[in-house]
C-alpha cells in the first residue's frame, strides 16, 4: 500500500513511461515538475506552447529544454486543443494543464468534436492529500469541477475516489460521505444523500469498499471524537476517502490543508478517456510532480 506521495513516483517507475502532453507549458512550476518527471523516468514530455517562451523559462531555471518535444501553440486555447487532440489520436497518454486557466482547459476536454468525455460520461476531480497531521493519505472529491453534485453524480464521485484509492493499494477503502453532522437530519440534503450513499455501499454498488454517512469531518478523521460521541462505524476516525457534498466545502478543505497544514497533494480529472492532471496554477512544483505520477499510475 502506498502511504505517502513519494511512493507514487517509485510505484510508477516499474510501470514504464507514459507520454505526457502539457497544454500551454509556459510557467516555471509546470516546467520544473515535468522536468523532474522526465528525470525520474516516468514520462516522455510533449510541451505545447510558444517555443521561445518555453526555452527562455527553461534557461532561467537551469532546465535542459532538449529533454522535451516542443510543439508550437499560438494561444492558450489553441494549446489545449492541440494537446487534447494528441490524447484523442493516441499520440499521448496523459494530459496536463500548464498556465492555462481551468475553465479553458475543461472546455477543451469537454469539446464535443475533439474532446475526451465518453458518451454520457461524468468527469470528477480527485485529489490525494498528504496532511502532516493525518496518519495516511486522504483521497477526496470533488474540489474543482462539479459545483453542486446531485445524487447520481455523487455516486460517480464515490466510485472515482474508490478507484483512485485502490490504485494506491488500498484493498477496501473506507469512504466517509461528509455532511455538517453525523446525525440523520432529513432537512439537510447532504445528510440524506450521504445516507443513501452508505446504503449503496451496503448493497455492493461500490464493490469492495466501506461507505458510511452522514459523517461530520471531525468524526470521519479523528478517533478521539468518535469515542467522545460514542459513534459506532467501520469508517469513522480512519477514513481513506472523503466525498464532499459540494464544491465549496471540498475546495475550502483542500486549500485549508495546503495553506494551513502545509499539505502536499496530487490531483487529476477522472472519467475522461485518459487521466488529466488538474492542479491550481498556484500549486507547488512538488504537487504538480506528484499529480503527474498519480495520473501515470492511473493510465492504461
Amino acid at each position: 500500500m502506498i502511504t505517502n506521495l513519494n511512493q507514487i513516483i517509485e510505484a510508477v517507475k516499474s510501470k514504464g513511461k507514459k507520454r505526457l502532453a502539457v497544454a500551454y507549458a509556459e510557467d516555471s512550476h509546470t516546467l520544473g515538475a515535468v522536468s523532474n518527471a522526465v528525470d525520474h523516468g516516468i514520462v516522455d514530455a510533449i510541451l505545447v506552447g510558444n517555443p521561445e517562451t518555453i526555452k527562455k523559462i527553461c534557461a532561467e531555471h537551469n532546465i535542459d529544454s532538449s529533454k522535451f518535444t516542443i510543439v508550437e501553440g499560438a494561444s492558450d486555447v489553441k494549446c489545449v486543443e492541440i494537446a487534447v487532440k494528441m490524447i484523442k489520436e493516441g499520440e499521448a497518454d496523459v494530459l496536463m494543464k500548464g498556465l492555462v486557466s481551468t475553465d479553458k482547459y475543461m472546455r477543451g476536454i469537454l469539446n464535443k468534436e475533439y474532446g475526451l468525455v465518453p458518451p454520457k460520461g461524468t468527469l470528477s476531480h480527485v485529489t490525494v492529500v498528504q496532511v502532516p497531521t493525518y496518519h495516511k493519505l486522504l483521497t477526496v472529491a470533488d474540489v474543482a469541477i462539479i459545483p453542486a453534485p446531485d445524487l447520481k453524480q455523487k455516486i460517480t464521485i464515490t466510485k472515482n475516489v474508490i478507484s483512485v484509492a485502490k490504485n494506491l493499494g488500498i484493498e477496501c477503502p473506507k469512504v466517509a460521505a461528509i455532511a455538517p453532522t453525523e446525525q440523520m437530519l432529513d432537512g439537510i440534503q447532504s445528510c440524506v444523500d450521504a445516507a443513501i450513499l452508505a446504503k449503496h455501499g451496503d448493497r455492493g454498488t461500490f464493490g469492495k469498499a466501506l461507505v458510511d454517512g452522514p459523517l461530520a469531518l471531525d468524526v470521519a478523521i479523528d478517533p478521539e471524537t468518535v469515542k467522545t460521541k460514542k459513534l459506532e462505524s467501520k469508517v469513522a476516525g480512519d477514513a481513506d476517502c472523503l466525498v464532499f457534498p459540494n464544491l465549496e466545502s471540498g475546495n475550502v478543505f483542500f486549500k485549508a490543508c495546503t495553506k494551513f497544514a502545509k499539505a502536499e497533494l496530487a490531483a487529476m480529472i477522472v472519467g475522461a478517456k485518459a487521466p488529466c492532471v488538474l492542479t491550481s496554477r498556484g500549486d507547488s512544483e512538488e504537487s504538480k510532480l506528484y499529480s503527474i505520477a498519480l495520473a501515470v499510475l492511473s493510465a492504461k
